[in-house]
Order: structure tokens, then C-alpha cells, then sequence
């Protein structure tokens, strides 16, 4: 069984052991080309075996440093991955910030699980975990993510241009934050 952290109406999100590689496996290789205009062109060893057993033991380590929060969004049987949301650059000390990264499967997009799923982790690193600011970044023309962005209070901060390089070309990029309720003070 996973390491479940959150539980929501419909998603289980949490951490994958090492022997539970084929369930993000499966995930990565029906999303190939879904995702590939929203991430870094990856090469096929992205999707071995051996780079995806070295990604999850990283999340574990991670999250066990509180360095980087590596989730993986699970269907209520947990035998099923339908989507990803990373809190990752984790700050400290005064800036206790870190930036947020999401992907949902293909079928599973407009169904509001994203949301569902953004909404509690959000909590989560804000009350659990105490951080102060959220930051997310997306492609302009990235309607979903904007969309999604803005009902959960993101604010966007401003516009980096030939910020991040995905899909093999440098890309602008809208710059966003959430800060904690509790903290606006």
C-alpha cells in the first residue's frame, strides 16, 4: 500500500514505495504525450524502471528531510496513479517558500481532481508543514493551469520571459504565489 498522507473525497495522495514503481510507470508511459508540451523533453530512460525506483526512494528521502513534498495522486483503491503535485525548492528560514508543479492524467482533466487534490495539499503545506508562500509558475497559453490557479487564490506576481526550458524550447512563463492566510499580517 502507498504512503498516504492526504485523503480527499476522491483521491488518495501520497508516496509510493520502491516495489510500487509499476504504478507510476503505468502513469508516465499512458501520459507520454499528453504531458510532453507542459515538461522538460525526457529521454526513454526517464521511463525505466531503474530512473523511476531512483525518483520514488528520492521522494522518500525527501520528504523525509522536508526538503521536497514528491506527491503522487492516487484513485481510492490506490491501484491506480492519475496524477503528480510537487512542492519542491523548499526554503527555510525567512523566505519559507517553495514552488509548486501538478499534472493530472488525460482522462481525468476538467473533473475538478486537481483542485480537489491542490486544495489539500495547499492546507497541508501551510498548516502541517507551516510554510509561508506557495509559488507557480505556468505557460500562458496554459489555460487549465491558470484556471485552476486562480480559484485556489493564486495571485499572479509577475512574468518571467524564456523562463523554464520545456518541450526542448525555452518558454515564458506567468509567475504566481499564494501566500498563508494565517501569515498576511
Amino acid at each position: 500500500m502507498p504512503i498516504c498522507v492526504i485523503e480527499t473525497q476522491r483521491l488518495n495522495i501520497g508516496l509510493l514505495k520502491p516495489e510500487e514503481l509499476s504504478l507510476l510507470k503505468e502513469y508516465l508511459e499512458r501520459n507520454k504525450e499528453h504531458l510532453a508540451p507542459w515538461e522538460p523533453t525526457r529521454d526513454s530512460n526517464y521511463y525505466s524502471d531503474s530512473e523511476i525506483s531512483i525518483r520514488i526512494k528520492s521522494a522518500l528521502l525527501t520528504f523525509k528531510q522536508q526538503s521536497a513534498f514528491h506527491f503522487i495522486l492516487l484513485n481510492k483503491n490506490n491501484d491506480k496513479v492519475i496524477g503528480v503535485c510537487n512542492f519542491a525548492n523548499a526554503v527555510r528560514g525567512p523566505l519559507q517558500a517553495c514552488h509548486l508543479g501538478y499534472a493530472i492524467c488525460h482522462e481525468h482533466q476538467g473533473h475538478g481532481l486537481m483542485q480537489e487534490c491542490l486544495s489539500a495539499t495547499t492546507d497541508y503545506v501551510f498548516n502541517t508543514l507551516k510554510f509561508h508562500r506557495i509559488m507557480a509558475n505556468y505557460i500562458p497559453h496554459n489555460k487549465r493551469s491558470e484556471k485552476t490557479l486562480t480559484a485556489l487564490g493564486f495571485e499572479r506576481e509577475g512574468y518571467a520571459k524564456l523562463y523554464l526550458k520545456i518541450a526542448g524550447k525555452w518558454q515564458d512563463h506567468v509567475l504566481t504565489a499564494l501566500i498563508n492566510p494565517d501569515h498576511k499580517n
